[in-house]
This record gives C-alpha cells, sequence and structure tokens, in this order.
C-alpha cells in the first residue's frame, strides 16, 4: 500500500534529507587518496550524533541475515551498494558510491551519490555523468498522473541508448516512517505500468548503472553487491515527493513557494 504524506510530514522529512545531504557532501570532500573506508563511518557518526539524528543504516537487516554494521554503504568501483567501511584504502582513480540515511522525528531520509577520488578515467566520468542524468530524468518525471513505469523506462532507456546497462536485482523503493515502503521502483521495465503517481507520495529514486553486464552478486559478507565482469558502476539517489505543482527533490527547498502564493 503506498503511502500519501500530508504537509507537515514532507517537511519532516524534508529536514532529514537535509541532513543527509549535509553528511553526503561532508563524506565526498573527504574522499581522499588514503582514507580509510572506516574513517568515512566515522565522520558519518559524528555528524549524526551532533545533528540529534538516528542511522537509518546501523543494524538493518533487509535482505541478510546480518545486520549492517555501519552508518554508511561505501561501495568502490566494480561494488554496486552496500559496501561495507573498513580497512580498504581509497586509491587516486577510484570511484565511491557513497548511500546515507538518517531519521529525523521518526522519518527516514535516504540519498546517494557517486564520487571520484582524484583525477578518474574519461570511462568513470562518463558513467557518473550518465547515470545522475537518468536519474535527473526520472525526477522530472515524478508528477500526478504518471506511473512508477515510467521513471525505470526513463532510465533504462537512457542508459542503454549510451552503451551501459541497468541492475535489476536492486531497485529504488517508497519511503516514509519506513526506510524502504511501497511502491517498489525498478531502474527499468515498459512506462506506463506499475503504481499511479499521486500528491504527496515519495519515492527513494536510485539508479545503479553499470560499464559491463547488468549481472550483480553478493559476496561472503552478506551485504556488498559487486558486477559479476567486474566492471565499473555508478549509483546517484535522491528522495523525491510528487507534489501537485512537480516533484520535490526533498533534500532542498521546496521550489514552487511563488506559485504557491502566487
Amino acid at each position: 500500500m503506498t503511502v500519501q504524506k500530508s504537509w507537515i510530514e514532507l517537511n519532516k522529512m524534508h529536514r532529514a534529507n537535509v541532513i543527509v545531504t549535509e553528511v553526503l557532501e561532508a563524506l565526498a570532500q573527504a574522499c581522499q587518496p588514503g582514507v580509510k573506508t572506516r574513517e568515512l563511518d566515522k565522520i558519518a557518526r559524528d555528524m549524526l550524533a551532533k545533528a540529534g539524528a538516528r542511522s537509518a543504516f546501523l543494524g538493518y537487516r533487509g535482505r541478510s541475515d546480518r545486520p549492517f554494521p555501519a552508518t554508511v554503504c561505501v561501495s568502490i568501483n566494480e561494488q554496486v551498494v552496500h559496501g561495507i567501511p573498513g580497512d580498504r584504502t581509497l586509491e587516486p582513480g577510484d570511484i565511491v558510491s557513497l548511500d546515507f540515511g538518517c531519521v529525523v522525528d521518526g522519518y527516514f531520509g535516504d540519498a546517494a551519490r557517486t564520487v571520484a577520488v582524484g583525477k578518474i578515467s574519461e570511462q568513470a566520468t562518463r558513467l557518473m555523468g550518465i547515470t545522475q542524468e537518468a536519474l535527473r530524468l526520472a525526477i522530472d518525471l515524478c508528477r500526478p498522473g504518471k506511473r512508477v513505469g515510467d521513471l525505470g523506462h526513463a532510465i533504462q532507456s537512457y542508459a542503454e541508448a549510451h552503451g551501459y546497462s541497468v541492475v535489476r536485482e536492486f531497485v529504488g523503493h517508497g519511503i516514509g516512517t519506513s526506510l524502504h515502503e511501497e511502491p517498489q521502483v525498478p531502474n527499468y521495465g515498459p512506462a506506463g505500468r506499475r503504481e499511479r503517481l499521486l500528491p504527496g507520495m515519495v519515492l527513494a529514486i536510485e539508479p545503479m548503472v553499470n560499464c559491463g553486464r547488468a549481472d550483480v552478486k553478493t559476496l561472503k559478507d552478506g551485504w556488498t553487491a559487486v558486477t559479476v565482469d567486474r566492471s565499473l558502476s555508478a549509483h546517484f539517489e535522491e528522495s523525491v515527493a510528487v507534489t501537485a505543482l512537480g516533484p520535490w527533490v526533498l533534500s532542498e527547498p521546496y521550489p514552487y513557494a511563488e506559485a504557491a502564493h502566487g
């Protein structure tokens, strides 16, 4: 069952997503050669404590029988999602997916971005750009009357038109008082299908795009997903509210204030 949020609820989610973005910006700045991934997790933990927010990921089980042991997912190069921070050291040329979520007043925020460590290859730069643009195209479709399938179709069509593949094992999702709510938001599929978008729905849209094949597998740690062919993967995510006037990326100020009061 999809949940439509009130204006008060959307503003609570906005506050959570502002914190998420502040943490992600700090983590992106910290992604320098020689930094260990566990240092990134410490930055996230410290910022959460200062903000008075709770981690959305620490202790989360999801599909795994093991609780996630960190506050941020750090996935490097061929790692698609759910990388566990540890002793791995960032190296020049790496690309790093940073996925982070928090809870404020019972409402969740969730976002991700992929960043470069030093100078990266042209292939990696292009992959990141295509993935980010695919997300933007999907966000622009978050309008009443559109369908969830329209978002996935936009992502898949754009990525594949540029020679990339879209991960199918992991999808976006509704979000609110739980990290994962209905509906699921696949990054593929035909347009005009699945749930109709209604004002107040909030979707965490998160394309995961690979340079090679779409196939992924989960490592023995029970969490880290990697490309089967070890090709590079990029991941971007935003939590987006559907409003009567259009999409609201919840990490940003409400974009239609003048229209609403004009």
